[in-house]
Order: structure tokens, then sequence, then C-alpha cells
């Protein structure tokens, strides 16, 4: 079952709206298809950074201790929560398509990597989501490369198509804004059902 939540939810933050979207679409519309297709190559590189990251750091936790493994899940439990509550409670306008020039392809997958490798958002929200759907038993790094690849890979591949369909999407703002706000609300409802589900199933545990 834990499979299947990850699979949703996985699937369902792939395709919401947000900053690394809006960066590659932007760099599509300075550059080209050129430039947009390797700033996405750009932000999942920078994305499998953090995710080795979070396996190395929670591999070490769970190695110093159980009882802080645990409460990790715990902690990104909640953190899932209040994610999916803010998500439901957000004014969702256009994703905003930030002014950039014209870089080259090598600079603009360079800027790629430097936009997620400095997004903390995305670190806390690995160490948040990933240590939910592994077994400490069994050696976490594996898991956690797995998983997280999983997500880098569904991220990438929704920025990889955006890229192709930028034109269409920038035909129409409103439209744009209709489509970000409606799963900005899915992935809310989905985030806060995911947080809830984990924290409940290890209470009957």
């Amino acid at each position: 079952m834990s499979l299947v939540a990850f699979a949703l939810a996985a699937v369902v933050l792939a395709i919401t709206p947000g900053p690394g979207l809006a960066y590659v679409v932007a760099r599509t519309v300075a550059g080209g298809r050129s430039e947009g297709l390797a700033s996405c190559f750009g932000t999942g590189l920078g994305g499998m950074l953090h995710v080795l990251a979070a396996a190395l750091g929670l591999s070490l936790l769970v190695a110093q201790s159980a009882f802080a493994f645990s409460l990790v899940k715990y902690v990104g439990a909640a953190y899932l929560i209040y994610l999916g509550i803010r998500m439901l409670c957000s004014k969702q306008k256009a994703v905003p398509l930030e002014s950039v020039a014209l870089r080259g392809p090598r600079r603009a997958f360079r800027e790629g990597i430097a936009v997620e490798v400095l997004n903390v958002k995305t670190a806390l929200f690995f160490l948040a989501f990933l240590p939910q759907f592994v077994t400490p038993a069994q050696p976490l790094v594996p898991q956690l490369v797995l998983l997280g690849t999983i997500c880098v890979a569904l991220n990438t591949l929704v920025d990889v198509v955006a890229v192709f369909a930028a034109d269409r999407l920038l035909r129409s703002s409103a439209v744009r804004a209709g489509r970000a706000r409606i799963m900005t609300r899915v992935s809310g409802i989905t985030m806060l059902g995911l947080g809830a589900y984990l924290a409940l199933a290890r209470r009957q545990a």
C-alpha cells in the first residue's frame, strides 16, 4: 500500500506547477528548445544531488539511532500534512515566468543545476518524503536512491514535456493560472491525505 501511495504522490507532485517548471519554461522562451532542455537536465542533476545527500544523511542517522530515524519519519509526515494545508489555503496565481536572457545550452545546464541545488525546499521535501517508504531493517541508501531517482525522473519528464509545449502553455495566462490552481489543490489534498495515512498507519503498527 505504501508503494501505491508513493507512486500516487510522486506523479501528482511531478505535474504540479512550481518554480522549477516556471524556470525551464522561461528558459525555453528566452533561448529556445535547446536551452529549455538543457535546463531540464540541469535541474534533474541538481535534484539527484539532493537525493544522494538525503540518502547518505539518513543512512548515517539510522546507524546512530533507530529512534531518531523514527522521529524523522513522524516529523516528515507532519511536514507533508503542513504542505498539503498550505497548498489548499494558498491563492494560486499564474506560474511566474521570470525574465531571463539568452545564455546558450551549456550555461542553461549549469544554471539549472545551481537553481535546484540551492533550493532548500527540495532538500527538506526529500528528507520528509523519502523516509516514509523505506524499510529501516534493509540497506537504506539503495532504497532512498531508487525512490529519489523515480521522483527526479518524473519531474524531469514533466519539465521536458513543458519545454516542448511552452508555446501552447503561454498562449493564455488565464488558462495557465487555472491549470496551476487545479493541480495545486490536487497536490494539497494528496499531501494532506498521504501524511495522515502514514502517521496513522505507524500508530496502528
